[in-house]
């Protein structure tokens, strides 16, 4: 899709309120925060793509003249001699400060993430139009990091409980299936990437073409063959066997993993009579791993039943912890249903039944990119202070029906105290405390340029 003018990506509203402002107004202040919602804490994440693919783009003539028209039409003022402004006193660049607090760092909710100011005092209310796409560009790839890295929690609280296996293979334990229950390529890019600091499984290209081009990561993720439903019922319902047998062929070999899809007619037959019969020497000759995968039934039982049927047919050792885990040539993985909930299901009936944690791989999809919005981390951007005539003063907001819609007050620092990053107002730093909102952007150009394997490690 045609990315639209700058001055365009904003709410209606957004161009009456420069004339909205008190007199002589300099500054305006804003900030970003998760004011709580469905997790107590979040992993902050994907601010620099659009820094770098909008941000540090200028504004034209062309696209001051297109919003022009366009907004006069709509029923909107249009501030001409501001717009002007920008583009031949900065050259179309937005002239505005931006800190934020680093990537992948993982913080309780509550405390300010980002930070904007305008730097040229004739343009105070830049900093509230960018509102609608700064916002945006933040609240949407932290959700669904925030979402991943609790659900990395979860999984890994249970291979530590009942698995052997080395934690350096849990970011294999949840792959992304997201890409076609998303909104758009840009929300499949942006999400699968979020997904992507915490795993390295995922079927979403776009992904991995965005993660090299804005966080220097040559490959950010990797997937194995797997077949789908149409790949294996083009060879009929008489033909099934030689479906899965075509894929062991094709796919199979020494240290190789392949994933077949096997509930087209019945999983439960194609699991004991196929897979752990007329194919289980061929499943065990290949040297590699085969992966079912069930599509349908209750997905906090199903592949439950199918893990024991493999462990029926193929056997199972007993691994230090006193759980049971398959042979390396078969396991599980569960694409259908999949949300908190459901894994969190899976995997205590998995203990219940005597199994470890690792006989199972989950894939997700638009539960993990799509089943969120603004509200799901409470997302908001406020002015938290105006200098007007040299003197900032607060701004808040403090509805008596909701109290947990106040805002702070001040230009604000994040600082650690007490064991844990907290706001504070600026002036109420200490000496020698650092300030963990530090700057990103400052009037068109990228100050901060992180790179992904950094922000993997810090947000473990």
């Amino acid at each position: 899709m045609t990315r639209i003018s700058r001055i365009l990506d904003a709410d209606s509203y957004k161009a009456s309120h420069f004339l909205q402002y008190p007199p002589g107004t300099e500054f305006v202040s804003s900030y970003i925060e998760s004011r709580g919602g469905a997790f107590a804490q979040s992993l902050f994440f994907g601010l620099q793509i659009y820094l770098k693919d909008v941000l540090t783009q200028p504004i034209t003539r062309a696209d001051i003249d297109e919003a022009e028209e366009m907004l006069l039409a709509h029923g909107e003022p249009f501030n001409r001699a501001g717009w002007d402004h920008v583009l031949n006193a900065h050259g179309g660049h937005m002239p505005v400060r931006i800190e934020a607090v680093r990537e992948g760092s993982v913080l309780s909710t509550g405390n300010a993430l980002v930070q904007i100011v305008n730097t040229d005092p004739r343009v105070p209310w830049i900093v509230s139009y960018l509102e609608t796409a700064l916002l945006r560009a933040v609240w949407y790839p932290t959700t669904v990091a925030t979402r991943s890295w609790h659900l990395k929690k979860i999984i890994d609280a249970a291979w530590r409980e009942t698995s052997d296996a080395p934690q350096e293979r849990l970011v294999f334990a949840l792959h992304d299936f997201g890409a076609r229950g998303a909104s758009s390529s840009e929300s499949a890019s942006i999400g699968g990437l979020a997904h992507l600091v915490n795993f390295r499984g995922t079927d979403t290209l776009a992904a991995l073409a965005l993660a090299r081009r804005v966080y220097h990561e040559p490959m950010a993720g990797f997937s194995i063959p797997a077949a789908e439903h149409s790949t294996i019922t083009s060879w009929g319902r008489e033909r099934e066997t030689d479906a899965y047998a075509n894929m062991l062929r094709n796919f199979g070999g020494p240290g190789k993993v392949v994933a077949v899809v096997s509930d087209s007619y019945d999983v439960y037959r194609a699991t004991a009579e196929i897979w752990g019969g007329s194919l289980a020497s061929q499943v065990r000759e290949t040297g590699g791993t085969l992966v079912v995968r069930p599509d349908s039934g209750d997905p906090t039982t199903t592949p439950v039943e199918i893990v024991e049927i493999l462990a029926e047919k193929f056997g199972a050792r007993t691994n230090s912890k006193g759980f049971r885990l398959l042979p390396d040539c078969v396991r599980v993985i569960q694409g259908d249903g999949v949300d908190e909930s459901s894994i969190m299901a899976i995997l205590a009936n998995l203990r219940a039944k005597g199994f470890a944690a690792d006989n199972i791989a989950f894939g997700m999809g638009g539960a993990l990119l799509q089943k969120l919005d603004r509200d799901t981390l409470k997302f908001a951007m406020k002015t938290s202070a105006i200098r007007i005539g040299g003197e900032w003063i607060d701004v808040f907001k403090q509805p008596i029906g909701d109290p947990g819609k106040a805002s702070k007050k001040g230009r604000l620092a994040l600082v650690h105290r007490d064991g844990a990053p907290r706001t504070i107002r600026a002036e109420q730093r200490r000496d020698g405390e650092e300030n963990l909102l530090e700057e990103v952007f400052v009037d068109g150009y990228l100050i901060r340029d992180e790179r992904l394997e950094d922000i993997r490690r810090r947000s473990w």
